[in-house]
């Protein structure tokens, strides 16, 4: 997401019909600069001029009206390539176009080359990515994931598409030059109700300095907040520990939802506060799903777009990648299974339903949604959709509230726990 078609003047990034009507005017007037009072007024029409213009150029919402509700499709993992099971990945993207989402959410990993530092990106999967994740939907918001950059030692089977694929998403907003300035392919988009910012996980750098100033603003301006990036703050899938580090960052900004995808499985947490200095980590339990906006940020984990299907580490017996207690106490549900969510946000509540994709036998199929299938460890793991019905059928939800004075008066002590890891 790059922000194309911009001309830098004064200081200022223009779009490019602005940044022409700028040049003109500059022209126009040359020929009256040998006269000193037709320089003043030059000089004065200019910075009246950059005013305008400049205030055309930074960043709105999107001009159509959202304000009633904007609905959101979020998916990850989607790996089209391979490395991945293509069924899965069908009943998906199929599912997703039904539900007409005003933008698609894609948490990163589209391609699943099998190749070892491959020369160039496989261009033989960009079509299909075009034609199921990019043309059905009005606005697109992309995050960069690993199997998508170009390869490195951790990721030598990275496919090094994402510069085109990035190229199929919508733009950032624009902002005037500032000294934080986000790094490449990360950026913010305002549509409707919501702000939106992508984060780059490769390497990981703090945002605050630049995003926090943002989100501050969209906050004041009574927008709802969310941050998506590939690689996830908090998860039970394959423990990294970032307590002190990412999760602590991100919690700090207060959004209100961040979604993550590289774990093949579903996850979602309660709502988290900024974990503590000695790893306990401050939440607020619902068994309902009902939150209210502002008591912290809910994480999801959400890579059932496609790719194999992976055992958490708990279940693999990986006491090193297996999440501390205080991570397990503050996990909602979790699940391995196809799935994609609908985000429907309206000025007072935002509602979030994850859809559940089970497909139909089909013994022609040779393929195993399962990731290294024969291994003894999937003899005591059920996947969410055995035993299930064919279809698409909600797994989950959860909803996020404004506060209400009445609401406040009868919350008392909320029923945050800390609990020590």
């Amino acid at each position: 997401m790059i922000n194309k078609l911009m001309i830098r003047i004064r200081g200022y990034e223009f779009k490019r019909p602005c940044a022409v009507k700028i040049i003109w005017l500059i022209k126009l007037m040359r020929g009256l600069l040998a006269k000193k009072f037709y320089f003043t007024l030059l000089i004065l029409v200019l910075h009246m001029a950059s005013i305008s213009f400049a205030v055309d150029a930074i960043a709105e919402p999107s001009t159509e009206n959202y304000s009633d509700t904007l609905h959101v499709g979020v998916v990850g993992d989607t790996g089209v390539g391979e490395r991945a099971y293509h069924p899965g990945f069908i009943a998906v993207a199929k599912a997703l176009k039904n539900h007409r989402p005003d933008l698609l959410l894609h948490l990163g990993d589209f391609v699943y080359q099998p190749k070892i530092f491959p020369k160039a990106c496989p261009e033989r999967h960009l079509p299909e990515i075009k034609k199921t994740l990019a043309d059905p939907f009005k606005f697109k918001l992309f995050v960069p994931g690993d199997n998508d950059l170009p390869p490195n030692k951790k990721k030598p089977k990275g496919s090094g598409c994402w510069k085109k694929i990035d190229e199929m998403d919508s733009n950032f907003d624009s902002y005037p030059t500032s000294t934080d300035e986000p790094r490449i392919y990360e950026g913010t988009m305002i549509i409707g109700n919501t702000f939106f910012a992508i984060l780059n996980t490769y390497p990981w750098e703090d945002p605050t300095a630049w995003l926090g100033p943002r989100i501050k603003k969209a906050k004041n301006q009574g927008l709802w907040t969310i941050i998506a990036l590939h690689e996830p703050p908090i998860t039970t899938a394959w423990y990294l520990e970032k307590r002190d580090t990412v999760l602590k960052q991100l919690t700090a900004l207060k959004p209100d939802l961040v979604f993550a995808g590289n774990q093949h499985s579903y996850e979602r947490f309660h709502q988290i506060k900024e974990p503590k200095q000695d790893g306990s980590i401050p939440f607020v339990p619902s068994k309902s799903g009902d939150y209210l906006k502002g008591d912290g940020t809910i994480f999801v984990v959400s890579g059932g777009g496609g790719a194999y299907f992976r055992p958490f580490a708990d279940q693999q017996g990986l006491k090193k990648r297996t999440a501390p207690k205080a991570v397990f106490n503050a996990l909602a549900t979790r699940a391995l299974m196809n799935h994609f969510l609908i985000l429907k946000i309206g000025q007072e509540k935002l509602q979030a339903t994850t859809y559940r994709v089970c497909l139909e036998k089909n013994t022609k199929d040779k393929k195993n949604p399962r990731w290294k299938p024969d291994k003894p460890i999937w003899d005591s793991i059920t996947l969410e959709c055995e035993g299930q019905k064919p279809g698409v059928t909600a797994f989950d939800q959860f909803q996020i509230q404004l506060k209400k004075e009445s609401t406040l008066k009868d919350k008392t002590n909320s029923d945050q726990l800390s609990l020590r890891n």
